[in-house]
């Protein structure tokens, strides 16, 4: 039986922790995906889903697929980055894309950029780009997480 979602959200989250898990943790609650068990899949946008600008209502424990790039670090002052990228096609499924790296400006960039590469390399027509991304200076243990959750409606 095919599943297909129709619906996407996108968030971004960073936050400190005591362990580099529970900075993970901490994020993702700040990214209100916490509460879900995530499955992370590889990065094809089916074709028609609606990009939601809330998140969807799903139920704490869910097996939730999702897109996700994450960014732990316990160097005192680095600067961790997250981003995620939902490039959107004109009549067809779109792609996303997720980066991590030491700022916004980079991790924005590169999802830009592998969403232009993989739009061109499959021959889709871009529409629309949406980018979530989040920067956090870490203060003992910090962790940056953007994600893109696929869901039904």
């Amino acid at each position: 039986m095919e599943q297909t979602p129709n619906a996407v959200w996108a968030s971004a989250g960073a936050a400190e922790g005591d362990t580099e898990l529970n900075a993970f943790d901490n994020a993702l609650l700040a990214a209100q995906v916490g509460n879900l068990n995530l499955i992370r899949i590889s990065s094809v946008l089916p074709q028609n889903a609606t990009v939601l600008d809330q998140p969807p209502q799903i139920t704490p424990g869910s097996l939730v697929p999702t897109v996700y790039s994450v960014h732990v670090s316990a160097r005192p002052g680095e600067t961790v980055a997250a981003a995620v990228g939902i490039g959107v096609a004109e009549g067809s499924h779109g792609m996303i894309y997720e980066s991590h790296g030491t700022s916004l400006d980079e991790v924005e960039a590169s999802v830009r950029q592998m969403i232009d590469e993989g739009f061109a390399r499959r021959g889709l027509c871009l529409k629309a780009v949406i980018v979530r991304s989040i920067e956090h200076k870490v203060e003992r243990i910090g962790c940056a997480v953007a994600a893109v959750v696929l869901w039904w409606r």
